[in-house]
């Protein structure tokens, strides 16, 4: 019995041990003590493609290695929606998310600004599409309808949603249609909204999602985040640990000029980066289809924010955040110097 005992602790201690082991390799003395396994998450469109020319060029590793900070490994894991991304930063389980900023906004609140973005990914639009023929503004849906967003009430594309809702029906009705909404990723809501056998009548998405819905001659677009808030904004950002960033501040300088570097090499190299989104995500679209959107004048890619408040303040004034950030408060340091 007691030899029993004993085998079932050890048991129980050696994932723990394991644990420690792992954790304790993710640093070397010869690299300024900076971790060395890296661990980002990313999410599905082109709103992402600086992070997939970091994956497919590989520029952390050349950039750390350069910096004097040996062989940084990165590996890299794909989420469908700010919830779960938020979560995985939380447990540990990733070093970096990226997503939507309000999903981010939540995360920054929840953690007393502790968790802060390492730099925004893209200024792009998200897209409202619908099957509904009769629908041109969100009075025009029915309890018969579904909305595809990533995230119900938290990704940016429900907050946007809400935001428009307060236009049509009061800023009190902010939540009027929040009930429609259905939690899909973007792939799977693309197949659900054109298949046409699917309650999904809805998708708020981004490229080349959207583009592809619009090929079939059912679906129109209904409005724009642009239109919503009336301004391009900065969409999606990637966001750390005030600890990672403490711990590594020169991994953190390297991850920023890489993406830097991404957005340089996406502006000079655009057909190379539509076909390079299509070798590393699989994705089947035509290359000719993801040039033309990554090339349209409403998507830039950039590391400075841009209109990030109008997101943080709708948070606020529907008391989905107990503090108003300005958009300073939401970077760390590096990501403003000389913006």
């Amino acid at each position: 019995m007691k030899k029993t005992m004993k085998l079932l602790v050890l048991a129980a201690l050696l994932p723990l041990a394991a644990g420690a082991t792992y954790a304790k390799g993710q640093r070397d003395s010869g690299s300024r003590g900076q971790q060395t396994l890296l661990r980002i998450s990313k999410q599905y469109g082109v709103n992402y493609l600086p992070l997939i020319v970091l994956e497919g060029r590989k520029l952390i590793e050349k950039n750390a290695a350069e910096a004097g900070l040996g062989d940084v490994t990165v590996e890299w894991v794909t989420f469908g929606g700010g919830a779960t991304a938020n979560d995985a930063l939380l447990s540990g389980t990733v070093d970096l998310i990226s997503g939507g900023i309000a999903p981010f906004v939540r995360l920054w609140d929840k953690t007393g600004g502790n968790v802060k973005s390492l730099g925004t990914l893209d200024q792009s639009p998200l897209i409202f599409n619908s099957s509904n023929p009769d629908v041109r503004v969100l009075a025009d849906f029915t309890e018969r309808d579904r909305i595809a967003v990533p995230s119900v009430k938290v990704s940016i594309q429900a907050l946007v949603l809400q935001a428009q809702a307060a236009k049509e029906f009061g800023r009190e009705n902010y939540d009027k249609i929040d009930h429609l909404t259905v939690a899909l990723s973007h792939p799977d809501a693309l197949v659900a909204l054109t298949s046409g056998k699917s309650e999904i009548t809805a998708h708020f998405t981004n490229e080349p999602f959207a583009s592809v819905e619009q090929q079939n001659p059912g679906i129109h677009q209904v409005f724009t985040s642009y239109d919503v808030f009336g301004a391009r904004h900065s969409t999606n950002l990637v966001s750390t640990t005030a600890d990672f960033y403490n711990k590594n501040p020169a991994l953190a300088a390297v991850i920023l000029k890489s993406l830097k570097e991404a957005d340089e090499w996406i502006s000079a190299n655009r057909a190379e980066a539509a076909q390079l989104y299509l070798d590393v995500t699989k994705s089947n679209e035509p290359v000719e289809l993801l040039l033309s959107i990554i090339s349209r004048e409403e998507i830039t890619y950039a590391t400075a924010p841009l209109n990030v408040t109008f997101f943080s303040d709708f948070l606020y004034e529907t008391g989905a955040i107990e503090r108003k950030p300005s958009q300073d408060e939401l970077f760390f340091p590096i990501v403003l110097e000389g913006n």
